[in-house]
């Protein structure tokens, strides 16, 4: 029903109740847009800082990797590679930000379960590269729950500011408007109703 249509005391209550809600309601997701946008560029800054540090452990990584060959051989390391099991020690969990799901990575592997292969015929050089590519296992894991959080935080921001849009261009001018025209039709009715009393009164 358009309240628009029976300017009443009791739609005119209505039409400043809901105005009221509108704009409580556009007060509570701009400060929600600014939560989001507040972490997801702090999380950028975290993703940069943890690419950098990939690429420089990555190059770290290879240059061990290729001392590794040269002292034991590429055949070797690559039957020693075989003998790595696959990783199922990585969880995921999340935590909520303004109500958006933000997920946290955990590697739960046993840390008795490293250097898995026998140390007869190897030696340091295989120890570090396989300690840097752990290094790069651990950041990527890092990178990777960052980058999903910033992609969800900015598809909230996007959906969060088009209801605050909604609300500040469309449904809070609607109400004032509502308000403004019952407002004026209840004083016009009033006067007229003061107008009737007082010829009423001068006849009699």
């Amino acid at each position: 029903m358009d309240i628009t249509l029976f300017p009443t005391k009791g739609n005119l209550i209505l039409a400043k109740n809901s105005l009221r809600l509108s704009k409580q309601g556009y007060t509570l997701l701009d400060k929600k847009r600014n939560v989001l946008l507040r972490e997801m560029m702090e999380m950028i800054e975290t993703a940069k800082e943890i690419q950098s540090q990939i690429d420089e452990t990555f190059s770290q990584a290879y240059h061990a990797l290729q001392a590794a060959n040269v002292m034991f051989g590429i055949n070797t390391i690559g039957r020693i590679g075989y003998a790595v099991p696959v990783d199922d020690g990585i969880k995921i969990r999340f935590r909520s930000v303004m109500g958006v799901e933000l997920p946290m990575v955990d590697d739960e592997t046993d840390e008795s379960e490293q250097y898995t292969y026998g140390f007869y015929r190897t030696g340091s050089a295989l120890d570090e590269a396989y300690k840097k590519f752990e290094r790069v296992k651990q950041l990527t894991l890092k990178l990777a729950a960052v980058e999903n959080s910033v992609f969800r935080l900015a598809a909230n921001v996007k959906k969060t500011q088009k209801r605050a849009n909604a609300l500040k261009n469309i449904v809070i001018p609607r109400y004032e408007r509502i308000t403004a025209a019952i407002q004026n039709a209840l004083e016009e009715k009033e006067r007229e109703e003061f107008t009737r009393l007082k010829v009423i009164k001068s006849r009699k």
